[in-house]
């Protein structure tokens, strides 16, 4: 009986064994393949790369180009902001706290980017302070930070991509001006109509808003207004111009109050958090990754800091990275990020045991040639085989994510480009030539 049990024993043994030792093999044919696709490659050659190739299946990196090296990662520090939304933030996003003393409802902001977000278009709390027969006040105060994150890019305050950090952002903190007829504009929220004027001096070219840098003064030129006009600006932020934004939507007054925090303040839920998540990626929006991470924060104490909730995620959430982050905002903005690629690799991997849904985690991520920012980089398919993160700025494009192979594999990659003088649609195709090439391959 002793002898039987051995050998079923050393039977079993030599099957993992062998089970083992085909998965090496593999792994080290795709190394081989890979890395052979980079050495010939002319394009990569010319600008800084770092690539790093993971199997979730066995936890091993497959193949590996500067992976340990830092590189700026644009918009794929989202996907840290994501992780950490999945991780602290509640099933229901906390839309405000309030209390509710006497005749009056006084509420405090969370961060919370859905109040009357144009895509997210969560109305929690604006019904429940609608519906309130108190007078209402809100108590600024709670944020710690700066209107720009650090080492944001100042002269880009007029653009849409970059709206200022507050603690109860609203409608996205932009105004919003659309065509009307081919001489007036509706403006959204309308209590900024008043600031918009006409400059007579200009005669020729687009119809364009801008924006005075420090103050909500708004100005268009004297040209005829195009069927299909959409422009987004982000507004100058202040507590009064909170309420006042505030006062404006709810069609009700309401005031500022200085106070503090109490403890028995409550919090009202509101919008699904995955929902918001799934606008943060797809089209890949700062204005929500910023304000996830002030919602973070919101989770562990009354002072919104994006510096503090980064250290909290990096201390309970980020030990098992192999390769120290340093990240100092949500959306990826600044230039002072700094990630690895294979720092990005596990982190995916870890965001996609803690979904532990594929089908869930997919439908929340850009899908190469079906949706989001990898919409256009990828063939046209029903049927997409790479979903990720890309992140873009000057001379910088990168793209993390998963990718299925024919073969029916799921790998993991993060593949960043930094420093490039090209066009960065040259960079684009060889990242995808690549990446194609894992697909159809492996």
């Amino acid at each position: 009986m002793f002898r039987l049990k051995n050998q079923n024993f050393i039977f079993l043994a030599s099957i993992l064994s062998i089970g083992m030792l085909t998965a090496c093999s593999t792994n080290k044919m795709i190394s081989n393949r890979v890395a052979k696709e980079f050495k010939n490659s002319q394009v990569i050659k010319q600008y800084q790369v770092g690539f790093a190739l993971f199997n979730p299946e066995d936890k091993k990196m497959i193949f590996e180009k500067d992976a340990d090296k830092y590189f700026t990662p644009a918009s794929n520090t989202k996907l840290y902001t994501f992780f950490a939304s999945l991780k602290m933030i509640p099933d229901l996003m906390p839309a405000l706290k309030y209390v509710e003393r006497n005749d009056s409802l006084i509420f405090w902001g969370t961060g919370d980017p859905s109040f009357l977000q144009f895509a997210v278009k969560d109305k929690s709390a604006y019904n429940f302070l609608l519906a309130s027969n108190k007078k209402l006040f809100f108590a600024p105060g709670r944020y710690s930070g700066t209107f720009f994150g650090d080492g944001w890019a100042w002269d880009d305050y007029d653009y849409y991509y970059q709206p200022e950090i507050t603690e109860m952002p609203i409608m996205d903190n932009m105004v919003t001006s659309t065509y009307a007829t081919p001489n007036k504009i509706n403006i959204e929220p309308k209590v900024f109509a008043p600031c918009f004027k006409i400059d007579s001096a200009k005669t020729t070219g687009n119809f364009q808003v801008t924006r005075d840098f420090l103050i909500n003064s708004f100005h268009y030129p004297a040209v005829a207004v195009k069927p299909g006009y959409n422009q987004q600006n982000p507004y100058k932020t202040s507590a009064q111009v909170t309420v006042e934004v505030l006062s404006d939507t709810l069609h009700k007054p309401v005031g500022i109050i200085n106070l503090k925090i109490p403890s028995d303040a409550k919090t009202l839920s509101g919008a699904k958090r995955d929902s918001v998540l799934k606008h943060l990626m797809l089209p890949s929006d700062n204005f929500i990754a910023e304000h996830l991470l002030l919602v973070c924060a919101n989770q562990i104490g009354d002072t919104l800091s994006t510096v503090k909730a980064i250290e909290h995620i990096s201390k309970n959430y980020l030990s098992f990275l192999p390769d120290k982050v340093k990240w100092v905002d949500g959306s990826g903005l600044s230039r002072q990020n700094l990630f690895t690629p294979r720092d990005n690799v596990y982190l995916l991997d870890s965001i996609y045991k803690l979904v532990n849904n594929p089908e869930k985690l997919f439908d929340m991520l850009p899908a190469g040639g079906k949706s989001g920012t990898l919409k256009s980089a990828y063939p046209k398919t029903d049927k997409p085989f790479v979903y990720g993160k890309t992140g873009s700025l000057g001379g910088v494009h990168n793209q993390s994510g998963y990718v299925l192979t024919k073969k029916g594999k799921t790998y993991i990659y993060s593949f960043m480009n930094n420093n490039f003088v090209k066009p960065t649609a040259e960079v684009r195709a060889e990242m995808v030539r690549i990446v194609t090439y894992i697909h159809e391959n492996f």
